[in-house]
């Protein structure tokens, strides 16, 4: 079976809720104006995808990374970003989305094209283009894996432990109030708590103030509840696909069947999975939870995200140098100021074996 095949079978399991995949996108307005944060972000983006870039061509001894995704330095409020951003909307809708990088066997790479296609209309490199042997689309994100993941364990593991002692003082200290009918529900309640159970319990908290020790047993209530609900919050950091891309990809899928790949760069470790994958792992209900979860990112516009735990993918950097950076002043009309940050230098410290494993592939 072919790598399409597969894919188009994957489709066809995602449920519609999902994404439908039988309809065609809606296409987005152009943003209006662009804000210093998300500059920002996009130089960090930038910084991401040239880090791999640089990462692949140093260390690589069989194959050749050439920048291909559609970029542009314009943003939103300046000339010409309307007309740029229709284009890309057309694009998106002809040949998909092109992924950030791509990679060629070493005997494949065009030197007359070099290492960036990115603006090189698609008729002229279509034939080109399906020779790679994968796409990369690279994301990032502004934390350091290691120590983010530290400090989400051991917070969870001190509200798990005050939890426990809380339902006991509770069930010890004040058994005479709820031994009366109309408070022996949370009798129950309580004995359901146990280390295994802290990822799901919920319970309304009561609120009794009638007598001094009725308050303070509420009060306890209250506490034991925020410790439950600390424990259940997301420990993992995550490779972040939008569901409005699954769409995209899979259409620029269609058109090259090269195999394509998302990338995710923290500061210090960077991690990646297939699309393959991706869209197993949607196929299969029983996974949410503990290997992705959906929900709306604040972050990108209240986009509809897919949190892909990055501990259930594979490690392709096992160490990153941090980047140089500095602020940037930026004159927009009307005399409006942008302050951002850019991004450059650092270093990638490649797992190769795992990139291996990760494309497919006997040597990178």
């Amino acid at each position: 079976m072919s790598y399409l095949d597969t894919i188009r079978k994957l489709t066809v399991k995602v449920s519609p809720q999902i994404a439908d995949f039988s309809q065609k996108r809606k296409k987005t307005s152009a943003p209006t104006l662009a804000s210093s944060n998300f500059i920002t972000n996009k130089e960090q983006g930038d910084w991401a995808e040239d880090l791999i870039f640089r990462a692949i061509n140093e260390n690589s001894t069989h194959h050749v990374a050439v920048r291909y995704g559609k970029s542009d330095n314009l943003i939103a409020g300046e000339p010409g970003f309307d007309k740029f951003y229709e284009e890309f909307q057309d694009e998106l809708d002809s040949i998909g989305k092109r992924p950030d990088l791509l990679l060629f066997k070493k005997e494949d790479f065009d030197k007359t094209l070099g290492f960036d296609i990115s603006n090189c209309p698609h008729q002229e490199i279509k034939a080109y283009v399906k020779k790679a042997i994968a796409g990369l689309e690279i994301r990032s994100s502004a934390f350091l894996i290691d120590q983010y993941e530290a400090e989400m364990n051991a917070r969870i593991q001190e509200n798990a432990k005050k939890a426990m002692a809380l339902k006991e003082t509770i069930l010890t200290e004040y058994e005479d109030l709820l031994l009366q009918p109309q408070r022996k529900k949370f009798i129950a309640i309580l004995n359901t708590i146990n280390p295994s159970t802290l990822s799901c319990i919920n319970f309304r908290s009561p609120s009794w103030h009638s007598t001094e020790r009725l308050s303070e047993l509420s009060a306890l209530f209250k506490e034991l509840k925020k410790a439950i609900k600390l424990t259940q919050k997301r420990h993992y950091l995550s490779i972040t696909p939008k569901v409005e891309d699954l769409k995209v990809v899979y259409r620029w899928i269609e058109n090259f069947g090269v195999p394509h790949f998302y990338i995710q760069v923290f500061f210090d470790k960077s991690y990646g999975i297939s699309f393959e994958s991706i869209l197993s792992l949607l196929t299969d209900p029983a996974k949410e939870g503990e290997f992705y979860e959906i929900s709306k990112d604040v972050k990108n516009q209240n986009k509809t995200t897919i949190k892909i735990n990055t501990q259930k993918t594979i490690e392709v950097a096992y160490r990153i140098d941090e980047p140089e950076h500095k602020s940037i002043r930026k004159e927009m009309g009307r005399g409006r100021l942008l302050f951002y940050v850019t991004f450059e230098k650092g270093a990638a410290y490649l797992n190769v074996s795992n990139i291996e494993k990760l494309l497919n592939i006997k040597t990178l």
